[in-house]
């Protein structure tokens, strides 16, 4: 559905409005501000915790707070579209320090290396850099759709509108965000709950299997995790997804009378990236990262330790793995609101060891393909709230374009402060013994090395994961969901997603009851979309804000 169909007329009769700009003076300010904290909260919670949570509600509400003091220039921040700035600039700001900056360079230094440190930290910001400029062409595409899910989008959007215009529908979001938080207190993952009311059934009826499945096989004798399966699985299901990224960069072929079909002509006039933009996006993604494992291969070092094959191997390797990588960590983002960032960092280390790369470089590029995916999912996410809220302007397609372009502006000086913050706080963090833990596993495998048949099980397990995603389709990508599904197993998340899915379900039929009009019928389900919608943001943002919370924990 295009919620933003519009007549010729409207288009060039209405003058276009003028978005909010990233760079005003207050808005600067605010946002600034607001990534120094989010930095800080992400680099806390990294290393002591092991996560990273979204801060994009908190950031949405402090400037609703902002904006209702009564100082002139601080009226301006009543636009929800300036918090939504704001928001993206925090959410952008906590991911980046987080896990695209202070988790690869601590590679590096727990495996006794703090020589490499600031080379990796100068490829984790190319990294940085490329992850969120690829999504930045290529959000709105048949590959990464504004339609799709992004649950902690909806829950940002819905936050500010809940906020701006209150009524029922706050109402609605401010009960699912008590209930989220409520529940996330007692240590129930709400948020699961709110994405399956969000997103698509079939995406994520696979990803609450695969929860279910990854909790509970423990207590039937099977390690899936130390039998490496979710990553066999997850193998399979993302080559084939590359494959289907690249049949969607093709386009459409025109029918025998020199027109294309009326489903792909609707498809692409609801975009705003097309076929040829997503092809040029991805092509110089992949240019940019080949060109990023250059420069890491020069400044760590690597230049001296191989020879020039296995030099020219590394660079390629280490480039298809930041955008393999960012694309997985891409579409299981926007379909679940969880991103397997480490699990799949994890397949490429055991592909290093299983091509015997040796110790320093294998490190190294470790560290900068965990430097990709992350900023790009949040990126989404950001876009996606943006999205929401500019879907009513008229004309829409020039408002939407600037507005995410502010968008990327905005999370760009969130990346700035954050590169500053990990600048300053690492060498603190880590001599205190804080590592984020993550990095510590990747070096212990990477010293501990292989069990025999790793790689064995690995694509034997591949083959049903292959299965799954190709039958499934690019649109509900079900091996892929399986595999996140697998690879995360938080306790009691399946019965969440998969509880969510039955009420989201039942709702719909009861909401059905006694129409026969094929309409009425579409308008009804429509509205429950839209109900259940507004409870699971609520649920999404309610967890949000207690993942936030944890920060006193931490401390």
């Amino acid at each position: 559905m295009n919620p933003n169909t519009q007549t010729a007329a409207e288009a060039t009769s209405t003058p276009v409005e003028a978005h909010p700009r990233a760079f005003e003076p207050i808005t600067l300010v605010i946002t600034v501000l607001m990534s120094v904290l989010g930095a800080l909260i992400g680099i806390v919670l990294i290393t002591s915790l092991g996560v990273s949570p979204n801060t994009a509600v908190i950031g949405a509400l402090v400037a609703m707070l902002i904006g209702r003091i009564p100082v002139g220039v601080l009226a301006r921040m009543r636009s929800q579209h300036r918090q939504n700035l704001v928001q993206s600039a925090i959410s952008g700001s906590t991911f980046a320090a987080a896990n695209s900056l202070l988790t690869p360079i601590a590679v590096p230094f727990a495996l006794g290396r703090t020589d490499l440190v600031w080379p990796m930290l100068g490829g984790a910001v190319i990294g940085l850099a490329v992850d969120s400029w690829v999504l930045y062409r290529v959000f709105d595409s048949k590959l990464l759709p504004a339609t799709g899910s992004w649950p902690a989008g909806i829950a940002a959007a819905e936050t500010i509108k809940a906020g701006d215009t209150g009524g029922r529908k706050a109402a609605v979001l401010g009960l699912g965000a008590v209930v989220g938080l409520v529940g996330a207190l007692f240590k129930f993952p709400t948020s699961a709950a709110g994405v399956g009311f969000l997103g698509n059934i079939w995406a994520l009826a696979m990803f609450g299997v695969g929860l279910a499945v990854g909790q509970y096989a423990p207590d039937f004798g099977f390690d899936l995790g130390a039998e490496r399966v979710p990553h066999g699985l997850m193998v399979g299901a993302g080559l084939v997804a590359l494959v289907q990224a690249l049949l969607l960069m093709r386009t459409r072929k025109e029918r025998g009378d020199g027109q294309a079909s009326h489903d792909d002509v609707s498809d692409d006039d609801e975009r705003t990236v097309q076929a040829p933009q997503l092809r040029r996006g991805l092509l110089e993604g992949m240019g940019l990262f080949v060109c990023g494992a250059i420069v890491v291969a020069i400044a760590g070092g690597v230049v001296g330790r191989l020879s020039v094959p296995a030099l020219v191997g590394w660079v390629a390797l280490a480039g298809i793995a930041a955008i393999v990588h960012q694309l997985i960590v891409g579409l299981a983002a926007m379909h679940s609101g969880w991103f397997p960032a480490f699990a799949v960092t994890l397949i490429f280390l055991i592909i290093g060891l299983v091509l015997h790369i040796p110790t320093v470089p294998l490190a190294l590029m470790v560290g900068y393909t965990a430097s990709t995916g992350p900023a790009f999912a949040d990126l989404g996410y950001d876009f996606k709230a943006g999205w929401l809220l500019r879907r009513n302007a008229v004309p829409w397609q020039p408002f939407e374009i600037e507005g995410r372009r502010q968008q990327y502006l905005a999370q760009l000086v969130g990346f700035g402060v954050a590169l500053v913050v990990v600048a300053i706080a690492w060498k603190s963090f880590f001599s205190d013994g804080r590592v984020p833990p993550v990095s510590e596993v990747y070096v212990a495998t990477i010293k501990g090395g292989l069990e025999p048949g790793t790689m064995t099980t690995m694509l034997l397990w591949a083959i049903p994961g292959a299965l799954i995603q190709f039958l499934g389709g690019p649109s509900r990508q079900m091996g892929v969901l399986l595999a996140t599904g697998l690879l995360v197993a938080t306790p009691d998340a399946g019965w969440m997603v998969l509880g969510a899915l039955a009420i989201r379900q039942a709702y719909t039929m009861w909401r059905r009851r006694g129409l026969t009009d094929p309409e009425a019928r579409k308008e009804s389900d429509e509205q429950s979309e839209n109900d259940l919608s507004l409870v699971g943001a609520g649920l999404v943002a309610g967890s949000s804000l207690n993942d936030v919370g944890q920060l006193t924990k931490a401390l």
